[in-house]
């Protein structure tokens, strides 16, 4: 029901009655007078009403044409339901809208049905709502009866299926409710019946349980409510129009005014309060019957649907919503837990700071939610960080004094996410910031050079640079701000004018760390405009460019190639000994355009490009400048280009200056009977450099540098007292040698001789590197370990793959001895703790910085290693004493170790779990030899050992078909290993490793029941007599393996232990019988086994193996049914009742005389077995009184449950009378819930009162949890 007087106070709309405003002749309304003359009667009658006016309305009158039963016609034959239309989208949604109104004027009752069932139909409902249902029920009975009808297989509706019909379908809704408001604003909607009756619908329909009926119903009402904004907001402008006109009539002189005139204005001014009176009744009505109450509903979907159609009425109608009564909802909003929801906050407030006449009336608004959308900057949900970062764009173009310092800082580090939206978006925000802020003194300045307007905002780029201090990559800075600033980023004039021309009077010059920082961001802007992808850790997937692009990338390699070979060299030759700048510059060059070399008769300065990198390369010894030299020359002589021959000459005079020179200082160094001074050493190794930086991207073989190395090589093994960096740079020259005489070997294209030199060098370079591994220096002999690794690999036997057969003599397979001594370089140089790594320079054992790159360090020598033992270069057991490191070393290296378990055990699983238990056994043996042969199982060392065997025991996952041979062959190297020493006590005591048995208890649940049998067959093997009767503390081990390879339910001590501390025995002593059965087919299972299994277990007749004694086996009454129990069977009788007279239990006659037989022997033993089956069957009583407890309960709760879903629907069938309110408090979230954590101080706005809440005990109990508000199921039954 839709009461003015009750809701006209709630929802004010400002007037203007003063304003004279024209009329608009278009928006009058012919019949608004006759709509006026139909008032009255609805606004005083509920639902009933307007049924009675239903009745005698329309009950005597015709249907209208193409129309029947609500259903359209065609050729006097029933099509399809309104429904059906709008889903189909075949007709224009003015069209349908035009119909169903011709019709509604014809014969409204039958029309308004129509209507009523396409919001019933659009929800999913199968049912249709009937005229004598719409006549004669209420509706929140008609909505109960929908609910009966829905289909309760699937949770899906119209609004949650996918597919481009049911999308489609979404926006084809939405327009029909728009368009249908539309064409009945001057009519229609003041009947006070067609209005009535839908928002009195929707909201029935808004309050159901059922996610389909609200979520559907609340997006009508919304969308309703826009149209009756935009309705709303059509009457304002025509009162203001109506008012202007009026004013200025009533001003004119007596004699020129019209009288009539004004009562017509007067009489229209009233006519369009009435109707703004009537339309704010109705917006009233969904605000708070709907909005109030879903804004804050368990959905997140119809959440996101209510915040975004209110920021649409503060759009459209900003003089009346936007306010802080309002907008609170909107901050509130914001923190949700769903990120759907907002990011429909962030998107409705952007609109809204769009215009900034409206951002200047969310002063309040921003003060007070400020610090929220700043912390939404970073939100874990990346689109409502990016819409977070772009609303904080818009409040800055707003107001510069809204943010503060602090504020615009939390974005600026933003610029170097790894998110490239999140950068892009914070890019724009810092470019708006510092950069769009143009002065009066700035107006003046030239568009190009050091002093125009760009070079400011560059030395701006720069400071920020350096001062950010969070990141050294310019790469992302300049990524960041590519799409808002590519203009400024591309002027390389300026950049170069920079670091070129001479600052003039009263400019400050750059310093040194400035101009480092310049040439980094100009090499970046280089690279972003030639390369056009983001840089290494931000890329989004592969793009394809478009023409536009691509001729945009020609373009500006065009630019670079003309702008930097001319300035290129001059930068070169102005910062040739500064290595970070050169480092940089030296990368210019692989962007060029070569052939604008000759094609813009730039050859001269092709030339002084090359004298620059001779220069340089002959004043550095920087590893980094050298290997930029000669990447620079690789690029630079391309046979493509006509500039090759130039720089060929070039290069081949560089290459023979320095091999001539290091041949003869070679010669001078190596002198007998001379001791080598500092400088000649220096000499050596400046030249050695070089020419291994030149080696790594130029072939040098025609120099023939392989003897001269290992010639060297082979002197500081005989003196020992070489220089390390000369035998490291050695190592390496030699490493390069031997790869590009492979790769011209492999090419076929080479002698048979020069494959006998190759395998002849590369042996000899593996012995060498070999023998260095013993070396007292570290860098040393981390350098000959990581050379070792890749040769070991490139030479493998893999090498003769891929048609490569001709390879096979170059194969080389590592022996045994330098196996053992790569582990032991492993094990010495990788597995030491931190404070023990002495390799940190200078002194900085402490630093940070230094650690981490220690570490990183041993990370590359252990990967190298393990790719040996994954790809069978090294044996694989040779990774036991690596994998019994990963628990104490697992931060370290345990991704490392525990993805080589996982390729191992690819190859040959049953290797791999052959190596893991030796891993475990290394690790049992170290312990004996610290601790003693006396082994304490509680000892911290044992324990270690037992967890590890559990993370190992993980590694096998869970499909034991898989693992089974891996897991039986585990376990039978692990029996051997505990029985296989003797105990030193001797005999009588148990074997020295037996407490291994407990560490390899950890697999047994990796074995299949099959199995669990065999391997516990196979330990008999290895047991005497008094093994198994032994019960000391000593032989646990055994006792508790044994105990883990039984079958569950083989034997009835193993079922009354189970029962005793199992949950489940209840459940278990229902099937009592079935595992009774599989009892009796033991030993045809045992033979049944696989030939796999039984490999390794003899089964021979001629092998003695121990008998082992067994258990007496209690015939327990968990094992029986508990429903075949008899009341008379109580306490005394179990306990006197002789065992073969125990009822539904077959004996045989043959099992009673022995039984006979063993009592008479054995006469004491029946004592024990009365006193268990007294015990046993007191906890069958017990457990059977908690199952009678716990299906008692459940009844209760299915009773209970069934009680409040009656009572639900029974409720359901008076929320719209005139006497009750909407119950929504059931699928809402708690202001409480929504608000927490939240101080609403410095706002006096508060959410309207719920008017149910003093009724709330007698309302039906809560089916929604508020908590789960962020689910996706509403309900805690299952429901549609």
């Amino acid at each position: 029901m839709i009461a003015a007087q009750d809701l006209h106070t709630e929802f004010q709309f400002p007037q203007e009655p003063e304003s004279p405003f024209s009329p608009d002749p278009d928006l009058e309304d012919p019949d608004g007078k006759n709509a006026k003359a139909r008032k009255g009667m609805a606004a005083r009658k509920g639902k009933k009403a307007l049924g009675d006016k239903a009745k005698g309305g329309g009950a005597g009158k015709v249907p209208g044409p193409g129309r029947a039963n609500g259903h359209h016609q065609e050729n006097g034959m029933e099509s399809m339901t309104l429904f059906e239309v709008v889903k189909t989208g075949k007709s224009a949604t003015q069209s349908v809208v035009d119909d169903w109104i011709e019709a509604y004027k014809l014969e409204r009752d039958t029309a308004l049905l129509d209507l009523i069932n396409f919001f019933i139909q659009c929800s999913g409902c199968k049912g249709a709502v009937s005229g004598e249902m719409f006549r004669n029920m209420q509706n929140s009975e008609i909505i109960r009866k929908m609910t009966e009808e829905f289909d309760e297989d699937s949770g899906d509706f119209p609004l949650t299926m996918s597919g481009p019909q049911w999308k489609k379908f979404r926006i084809s809704f939405c327009d029909f409710i728009a368009v249908l408001v539309r064409q009945c604003q001057y009519s229609i909607i003041y009947d006070e019946y067609m209005m009535d009756t839908v928002i009195s619908l929707l909201t029935g329909l808004s309050d159901s349980q059922v996610r389909a009926f609200r979520h559907t119903s609340t997006l009508a009402a919304m969308k309703l409510m826009t149209a009756l904004v935009n309705v709303a907001l059509n009457l304002s402008i025509n009162m203001d129009n109506t008012q202007r006109q009026y004013e200025a009539e009533r001003n004119k002189v007596v004699a020129k005014r019209a009288n009539d005139r004004l009562e017509l204005l007067l009489q229209k001014r009233k006519e369009l309060q009435e109707n703004q009176d009537e339309i704010e009744n109705m917006m009233n009505a969904i605000f708070k019957g709907v909005f109030v109450h879903r804004y804050r509903d368990a959905i997140p979907e119809i959440r996101a649907v209510c915040i975004e159609e209110i920021g649409v009425w503060m759009k459209l109608y900003s003089d009346a919503f936007l306010n802080d009564s309002y907008l609170k909802y909107v901050g509130w909003t914001m923190h949700d837990k769903q990120g759907e929801v907002r990011l429909k906050c962030l998107t409705a407030l952007q609109c809204l700071f769009h215009n900034r006449e409206l951002g200047t009336r969310l002063e309040l608004f921003t003060s007070r939610f400020k610090d929220r959308i700043v912390s939404m900057t970073l939100d874990k949900e990346y689109d409502v960080a990016v819409q977070a970062i772009k609303l904080l764009t818009l409040v800055l173009q707003s107001s510069d004094e809204v943010l503060t310092a602090e504020d615009c800082e939390s974005v600026y580090h933003l610029v170097y996410s790894a998110h490239r939206p999140i950068a892009i978006s914070a890019g724009e925000f810092l470019f708006k910031k510092l950069f769009s802020h143009q002065g009066p003194e700035e107006e003046g300045l030239p568009r190009r050079g050091r002093r125009s307007l760009n070079g400011s905002l560059i030395k701006t780029t720069i400071f920020f640079f350096l001062e950010s201090e969070l990141h050294e990559h310019g790469a992302y800075l300049v990524d960041s701000l590519w799409e808002c600033g590519s203009e400024l980023l591309k002027d390389w004039e300026t950049m170069i004018s920079l670091l070129l021309d001479e600052p003039v009077a009263g400019e400050e010059a750059l310093t040194d760390r400035q101009e480092t920082a310049l040439v980094e961001i100009m090499l970046c802007a280089i690279r972003q405009a030639c390369e056009c992808h983001p840089p290494v850790g931000r890329a989004t997937g592969k793009r394809v460019l478009t023409a536009k692009e691509k001729k945009m990338q020609l373009d500006d390699r065009t630019r670079i190639t003309e702008m930097f070979a001319v300035a290129l060299p001059l930068l070169l030759a102005k910062y040739c000994v500064d290595i970070d700048k050169v480092t940089n510059l030296l990368q210019i060059p692989k962007f060029f355009d070569l052939d604008i070399y000759t094609t813009g008769r730039l050859e001269k300065h092709l030339d002084a490009l090359l004298r620059q990198i001779w220069e340089v390369q002959d004043k550095h010894t920087d590893t980094e400048v050298l290997e930029a030299c000669s990447t620079t020359y690789h690029y630079l002589c391309n046979e493509e280009f006509t500039i090759y021959n130039r720089v060929d000459i070039t290069r081949s005079q560089l290459l023979d200056e320095l091999v001539d020179k290091f041949n003869r200082l070679l010669e001078d160094f190596l002198q007998e009977g001379e001791e080598p001074d500092e400088d000649d050493a220096y000499q050596v190794l400046s030249t050695l450099k070089k020419i291994s930086a030149f080696h790594n991207a130029h072939d040098l073989s025609k120099w023939d540098l392989f003897t001269s190395n290992y010639r060297l090589l082979n002197t500081g093994l005989q003196n020992g007292d070489m220089p390390e960096q000369i035998v490291i740079h050695a190592m390496q020259c030699t490493h390069f040698i031997i790869l590009w005489h492979l790769a011209k070997v492999s090419d076929g294209s080479s002698l048979t001789s020069d494959m006998v030199t190759l395998r002849k060098q590369m042996r000899a370079f593996c012995l060498m590197c070999q023998r260095y591994l013993s070396s007292i220096n570290t860098a040393v002999k981390e350098q000959a370990f990581t050379i070792l690794c890749d040769l070991l690999l490139i030479f493998s036997h893999q090498m003769m793959s891929s048609g490569r057969e001709q390879l096979e003599p170059l194969v080389y397979t590592p022996d045994s001895s330098l196996q053992a001594e790569m582990l032991n370089f492993i094990m010495d140089q990788v597995f030491i703790d931190q404070d023990d790594d002495n390799n940190s320079t200078d002194g900085q054992q402490d630093d940070e910085a230094c650690k981490i790159e220690a570490l990183h360090k041993r990370r590359n020598l252990l990967a190298a290693y393990c790719k040996l033992i994954i790809y069978n270069v090294v044996e694989m057991n040779t990774g036991a004493d690596i994998f019994k490191q990963y628990m104490r070393y697992y931060n370290d290296y345990g991704d490392i170790i525990k993805e080589t378990m996982s390729k191992t055990r690819q190859i040959d699983k049953v290797q791999c779990a052959k190596t893991l238990v030796l891993s475990l056994q290394t690790l049992f043996n170290d312990m004996l030899s610290e601790l003693g042969l006396l082994v304490d199982r509680s000892t911290s060392a044992f324990c270690g050992i037992k967890e590890l065997a559990r993370r190992f025991s993980l590694t096998f996952g869970l499909d034991q078909m898989k693992t089974r041979d891996a897991i039986a062959m585990l376990h039978k190297d692990g029996i051997e290993f505990a029985f296989k020493e003797p105990s030193p006590q001797g005999e009588g005591s148990p074997p020295l490793n037996l407490a291994f048995l407990d560490v390899l208890s950890e697999f047994s649940s990796k074995l299949m029941r099959q199995d669990k049998r065999t391997v516990h067959t196979y330990l008999e093997r290895f047991m005497t007599f008094q093994m198994a009767l032994q019960r000391d503390d000593c032989w646990m081990p055994l006792i508790s393996y044994r105990n883990s390879l039984q079958v569950g339910g083989d034997d009835d001590t193993m079922s009354v232990i189970s029962g005793i501390s199992s949950r489940g025995s209840t459940i278990r002593s229902k099937k009592s019988k079935a595992s009774t059965a599989s009892k009796r087919k033991l030993p045809e299972e045992e033979n049944s086994c696989s030939s796999t299994d039984a490999a390794w277990v003899n089964r021979e007749q001629n092998v003695q193996t121990p008998v082992m004694m067994h258990s007496p086996h209690l015939t327990s009454t968990v094992l029986r049914d508990p429903k075949t129990m008899r009341p008379e069977e109580s306490y005394t009788a179990a306990y006197a009742m002789p065992i073969e007279q125990h009822p539904h239990q077959h004996v045989p006659p043959q099992q009673q005389q022995q039984q006979q037989q063993q009592q008479q022997l054995h006469p004491h033993q029946q004592a024990a077995i009365d006193y268990n089956t007294q015990v046993t069957w007191m906890l069958t009583q017990r457990q059977q009184a908690e199952a009678r407890q716990q299906q008692e309960r459940v009844s209760m709760h299915y009773a209970k449950m069934r009680n409040h879903m009656q009572q639900t629907i029974r409720r359901g069938s008076g929320l719209m009378e005139d006497d009750e309110e909407p119950i929504v408090e059931d699928v809402m979230m708690s202001s409480e819930d929504i608000n927490e954590g939240m101080d609403f101080d410095t706002m006096d706005i508060d959410l309207p009162a719920s008017k149910n809440r003093r009724e709330r005990t007698e309302l039906k109990p809560d089916y929604f949890d508020p908590s789960s508000i962020m689910d996706d199921a509403v309900l805690n039954v299952s429901m549609f």
